[in-house]
């Protein structure tokens, strides 16, 4: 929304306020973040992905997120779901896991977590050798898809010196508007991050 000046009103939910998280859940049993409710046309959207491709297709804005040539779609589409599955998916599970008391912990899970992180991060800076964005050279959705994941996901893993390429493609996700206004207006929240405490 940011990212093409698409007016919208944000609303916060509170997961450990009551009536909040009843109100939410109400609107969408799952409890997951974020949902659109699009009141114009009477829709309920969940999921970044497709709530990224609902604007795009009912909202446009001048920055198209999704590719209008089949081929560049579907690369587009299978770098949203990389990220997600192969990056973020891996980070929650290590923030997870310190989230657990400390008898409930899942070393080996963690381990694995971690590993599939290395190979991701592998990946994405031997692609990043050769393009500015997670999709080829026009930013898309899933550049939308890789800033979180890449944000929280050099704090449970850095990405170290062999990761150069990705570290230069994390610092251009940083310096676009779109999403350093989405981190600054996260500043407040950055304490609830679980850190990784000291017999981790």
């Amino acid at each position: 929304m940011y990212e093409n000046g698409t007016p919208f009103e944000p609303r916060i939910v509170d997961l450990s306020d009551e009536a909040s998280r009843a109100a939410f859940l109400r609107l969408w049993p799952i409890g997951k973040f974020p949902v659109l409710r699009d009141e114009a046309r009477d829709r309920l959207v969940p999921e970044s992905s497709v709530i990224i491709e609902y604007l795009d297709r009912h909202y446009p804005g001048p920055a198209p997120l999704m590719p209008a040539d089949p081929d560049l779609a579907l690369k587009t589409r299978l770098a949203d779901r990389f990220y997600d599955l192969y990056v973020h998916e891996p980070m929650q599970k290590i923030v997870g896991d310190r989230l657990r008391p400390a008898s409930e912990r899942d070393a080996f899970g963690v381990a694995q977590a971690k590993a599939r992180l290395q190979t991701a991060y592998a990946m994405i800076d031997a692609e990043m050798a050769t393009q500015m964005w997670a999709a080829g050279e026009t930013f898309t959705l899933a550049d939308c898809a890789a800033a979180p994941a890449l944000f929280y996901g050099r704090l449970v893993l850095p990405f170290g010196d062999a990761h150069l390429n990705l570290a230069r493609y994390f610092a251009r996700l940083m310096d676009r508007p779109s999403f350093a206004r989405a981190v600054a207006e996260a500043k407040p929240y950055f304490g609830l991050f679980p850190q990784e405490d000291a017999a981790a």
